[in-house]
């Protein structure tokens, strides 16, 4: 495991260790069929409704708020935004009762699967084609670091084999039992240098791996990644228009007073906030909306 006050993570302009990510705000064109597909499929709770705006997670903790945007229109793939929203679950077998309910009841959905060292992963498209990641993540005493870059690797998961070994008779007949949340969000942008300047030099997170010019991840803490950024798709991406498809992504830091240490970066770096007292909004270079707030206790 990563030892974070001996990397760049002891900058004085870090984010604290135990910031998380909060949920995702997704623009959709049919809100029926998405809190189908999340309800029923993955396996998260409805948690409230209100008119064109449903709230879905697990317990208490809140993973994708859906909103109806009957007006909007789905952006070109070379657009920055959304890459994929990626749903994390406690146990093995969770993952698996989530697997499964989607190959049961979306089974086109399904893009492929991956053993990335660190976690445990199968890839979806939801009914808008926005990227569903559902996974698993081993435990951090079986994480390999090769300094502040932790080791990742993109090795063929066979699905049904997994399904085989973690599929409950419990979970197979009703579903999710744990936890799950948003672990970490993907994103495509125009220019990885572009958003190392800002996730990394004004937000405050650290690198954990980096691909060239392609592909960035960082995180808060020593985790694997709670951000990831690419131009697979978006290479040169300017500012988004209003579309389809990402809303917001959301960050929980522990402390006000480390929400006013990031207002504070933000101001000095001249990015425009909008600035509630409790929570920070703000765009990064391509105009996704970056929310942050405190922790609930």
């Amino acid at each position: 495991m990563i030892d974070v006050s001996t990397t760049s993570g002891s900058r004085r302009d870090s984010l604290a260790a135990s910031t998380d990510m909060g949920a995702v705000t997704l623009r959709v064109a049919d809100l029926d069929s998405m809190l189908g597909y999340y309800r029923d499929g993955v396996g998260l709770d409805l948690l409230e409704q209100s008119g064109d705006t449903a709230v879905l997670g697990r317990g208490e903790r809140r993973a994708l708020v859906l909103e109806q945007k009957r007006e909007l229109r789905h952006a070109s793939p070379s657009q920055a935004g959304l890459f994929h929203t990626a749903i994390l679950f406690e146990e093995p077998s969770d993952l698996a009762a989530s697997v499964y309910s989607v190959a049961r009841t979306f089974p086109t959905s399904f893009t492929g699967s991956s053993d990335h060292l660190v976690s445990k992963a199968l890839y979806f498209d939801d009914p808008e084609g926005n990227g569903v990641e559902l996974y698993w993540d081993r435990p951090r005493s079986d994480w390999q670091w090769d300094g502040t870059q932790v080791k990742m690797g993109t090795i063929y998961l066979d699905p049904n084999r997994f399904l085989q070994e973690n599929l409950t008779e419990t979970g197979a007949q009703s579903g999710v039992q744990g936890q799950a949340g948003v672990g970490h969000v993907h994103l495509k942008v125009g220019n990885i240098a572009t958003a190392r300047r800002f996730y990394v030099d004004t937000l405050g997170f650290d690198v954990t791996a980096e691909f060239g010019d392609s592909a960035l991840f960082v995180s808060a803490g020593g985790y694997h990644h709670h951000l990831g950024m690419n131009t697979w798709q978006s290479a040169g991406a300017g500012t988004r228009t209003p579309a389809l498809g990402l809303g917001e992504v959301s960050i929980s830091v522990p402390t006000s007073d480390d929400l006013g240490a990031l207002r504070e970066r933000l101001a000095s770096r001249a990015v425009s906030v909008r600035d509630t007292g409790a929570e920070l909004a703000f765009d990064d270079p391509w105009a996704n909306l970056v929310r942050v707030g405190v922790a609930s206790s």
